[in-house]
């Protein structure tokens, strides 16, 4: 039975790599840049600029602006201090750099679990 496996798994072997080394280049070339033809990535993507308008959800959270420059050193010392009191997380939001939203965000979210006796922060 050893010699019928170990026959099993070499013809595997030998037709997995013949199929990844077949004859046929599955690539599609690169389009010539003034033919007007897209490339692979051009026609499944789309063009690189869209008659679409610009919605912002593709910013994401990199493109907007830090908390600090929003409402100033102090505002947001005090509101990443306020969200480092009532988070539970592990690693919350709770820094300067992102955007006020997002910390206020976490308070919020933070706030709501408590049942009773919430603490001071969650009040302010």
């Amino acid at each position: 039975m050893r010699p019928f496996l170990s026959a099993c798994f070499a013809l595997s072997a030998a037709l997995a790599v013949a199929a990844c080394q077949s004859g046929e280049d599955r690539t599609a070339p690169a389009a010539d840049p003034g033919s007007g033809a897209q490339t692979t990535a051009e026609a499944v993507t789309g063009p690189a600029s869209s008659d679409q308008p610009d919605t912002g959800a593709e910013r994401g959270l990199a493109a907007q602006t830090a908390c600090r420059a929003d409402i100033g050193e102090a505002a947001a010392t005090r509101l990443v201090e306020r969200c480092i009191q009532v988070s539970p997380a592990t690693h919350p939001p709770c820094n300067a750099d992102n955007p006020c939203a997002l910390i206020q965000g976490e308070i919020d979210r933070s706030c709501k679990l408590w049942d009773k006796d919430p603490p001071a922060e969650c009040r302010s």
